[in-house]
């Protein structure tokens, strides 16, 4: 079922590790280079351990999502999934996108990521049920941007065209990463 893949060292694993990782660590130091430049950003030693937690979660979902293929097609549904989960949870952290981080409404784009979790899970990480899980968290993402602009329009980041972008964005991600796991599951034997 999970095809290993090698890379030129004959190790295990994904061969493109040290770029992400590295990647990650280059992000993780744009803020602190930014604030050598302005005061406009200003983060404190908790702001970059989450960060930087945030990094690592999603630095080492792939790691584990590229060991379980060695499908093309389904390592960039993965990335692409764990890119917009981890576009969500930033957006949220950051700014909130109802009204502040802390207003309780929030709780509905937590809800939006269990559900693609929860569904991984189920489907035990394979092509066609990541695709059935990433389908339904698109729906889910999609509810929570309605109810956002139904019941809190003009609050925070929800004025309107905000959370509609927002929410255009990552239902987008979420429908392109299923597109992605049904095509690895049409390859994969």
């Amino acid at each position: 079922m999970a095809a290993n893949m090698r890379n030129p060292s004959g190790r295990r694993g994904n061969p493109w590790s040290l770029a992400i990782w590295s990647f990650a660590g280059g992000l993780l130091l744009l803020p602190l280079v930014a604030m050598q430049f302005t005061d406009e950003m200003n983060w404190t030693a908790s702001d970059f351990a989450v960060f930087g937690a945030m990094l690592a979660v999603a630095c080492g979902a792939y790691e584990f999502a590229a060991r379980m293929s060695g499908s093309v097609a389904y390592r960039a549904g993965a990335g692409l999934a764990i890119v917009a989960g981890f576009v969500l949870v930033w957006v949220d952290l950051a700014v909130g996108i109802i009204e502040e981080t802390t207003h309780p409404a929030n709780a509905m784009f937590a809800g939006v990521l269990a559900v693609g979790v929860l569904g991984a899970l189920i489907a035990r990480f394979r092509p066609q049920g990541m695709a059935r899980a990433l389908v339904a968290t698109a729906i889910a993402q999609t509810l929570a941007g309605a109810i956002g602009l139904i019941f809190f329009r003009g609050e925070g980041m929800n004025h309107g065209a905000a959370l509609t972008v927002l929410t255009g964005l990552l239902v987008a991600m979420w429908l392109v990463s299923a597109w992605l796991f049904r095509r690895s599951a049409r390859t994969t034997p």
